[in-house]
């Protein structure tokens, strides 16, 4: 018997956030047709974990944690591509799909409190988190893994999975110093710790994969985090750091246009000469995979002004706190603060969710760029709608900023 499917209005809304039951239907439509490269049949393998690990969210708190690597070894070029971001910009989703499905996930029932005081098996998937070089790995499991890719609207795709029967690690992990000293501070809060190591160029994955394998925080405090809730929690903490330099910084004197284009994602960045504020809308069009059954734009929207937010971007959800960072990093290249509108077109040609780090990869493209600059408001939407498939007016009628900036006079504008 076939799932009863929600209304269009729920799947788009909810993206794969499991609001009308234990499973999504759109999602288990399209992974019946996917199938990995390859099928491996042997229960045990060796290969080079580029590094990576993945920590469910099914049954929290009781979650299984998994080392996830290809089944041969392969150099450190090679093993960087499959779990890394920060290369993915401009590749096709075979490519992804590619990548995605030579790792196999080792999984290993485990409770998230298992941080506190961990096993010898939870160490060793945890010097693999820490590690900023792959690491060869011998693993075995109890059944051969299963063949199927797994997409959801957070992670990347995922590749076969089988439980795990006995992992090792062939050599020791490469660990950044700075890592390795946080990783041992057990008075520091994993807030302190994910702002030093940034500050230090450790990536925002790399910070991702830490706290998901509860290797940061204060000792009574650690403990395993989902992979879909650690990377949104990273961003988070990084973003609000950035921001509150941003907000002593002068403002732009210029209105600024930057635009990324990438897997049918089209993402319109509008910097305002004003104090900080982000409003974000995403537009998605008939088509697109959640909006398959669609028959109008749905777009779903979050802001905040210059105080931030307290409660969680509910609409956009973890798409709302990739693009924060992008944008307050390019904010803090340039010494300056602004108020920033993003414009997210996601079109029919965006068939499969790849994840929210989509998100920030687009968006820092785009801040590569250089901008488009207008003297005001409107020549600078007058120009932006030229470029839009959705009408200005249905983003207007969206937009928190500027509903502000029409209707709601500060005291230099009189002046």
């Amino acid at each position: 018997m076939e799932p009863v499917k929600p209304s269009p209005e729920t799947c788009v809304k909810c993206r794969g956030r499991l609001w009308c039951g234990p499973t999504c239907w759109i999602l288990e439509k399209y992974e019946v047709k996917q199938k990995s490269v390859s099928q491996m049949k042997e229960k045990s393998f060796a290969g080079s974990s580029p590094p990576s690990i993945f920590v469910s969210h099914y049954g929290y708190p009781k979650v299984k944690i998994a080392p996830m690597s290809p089944t041969q070894y392969l150099n450190e070029d090679q093993a960087d591509l499959l779990d890394n971001p920060e290369r993915w910009f401009g590749k096709s989703l075979e490519e992804l799909v590619g990548y995605r499905s030579q790792l196999v996930r080792s999984n290993m029932p485990i409770t998230i409190h298992a941080a506190k005081d961990p096993s010898n098996e939870l160490q060793k998937i945890q010097e693999i988190a820490m590690a900023s070089k792959k690491v060869d790995v011998e693993v075995e499991l109890t059944k051969t893994p299963t063949n199927s890719l797994e997409f959801s609207h957070d992670a990347p795709p995922m590749g076969p999975q089988a439980p795990m029967k006995s992992f090792d690690l062939q050599e020791n992990p490469k660990i950044p110093d700075k890592v390795e000293y946080l990783v041992g501070d057990r008075h520091a809060k994993a807030a302190t710790a994910m702002s030093e190591l940034y500050d230090h160029d450790i990536s925002i994955y790399h910070l991702s994969k830490l706290l998901s394998a509860g290797t940061l925080g204060e000792k009574e405090n650690r403990k395993l985090v989902p992979s879909r809730w650690s990377l949104t929690a990273s961003q988070d903490t990084i973003g609000k750091k950035l921001v509150d330099t941003i907000r002593d910084f002068p403002s732009i004197d210029s209105h600024q246009l930057y635009e990324s284009h990438f897997l049918d994602n089209h993402f319109f960045v509008l910097f305002l000469p004003r104090e900080w504020g982000y409003d974000i809308m995403e537009a998605y069009r008939p088509g697109s995979f959640w909006a398959q059954e669609m028959k109008e734009v749905h777009m779903s929207c979050d802001n905040e002004f210059y105080d931030g937010r307290k409660n969680y971007a509910e609409n956009v959800a973890g798409g709302y706190y990739a693009v924060k960072l992008a944008v307050a990093e390019k904010l803090i290249e340039m010494k300056r603060q602004a108020s920033v509108i993003v414009f997210r077109e996601i079109g029919p040609g965006y068939q499969v969710p790849t994840g929210v780090w989509q998100c920030v990869e687009n968006v820092r493209n785009a801040m590569k760029q250089t901008p488009e600059l207008f003297d005001s408001l409107e020549v600078a939407l007058k120009t932006l709608e030229l470029k839009l498939v959705i009408p200005m007016s249905q983003w207007k009628k969206n937009s928190k900023m500027l509903d502000r900036i029409y209707h709601q006079k500060r005291l230099m504008d009189f002046f």
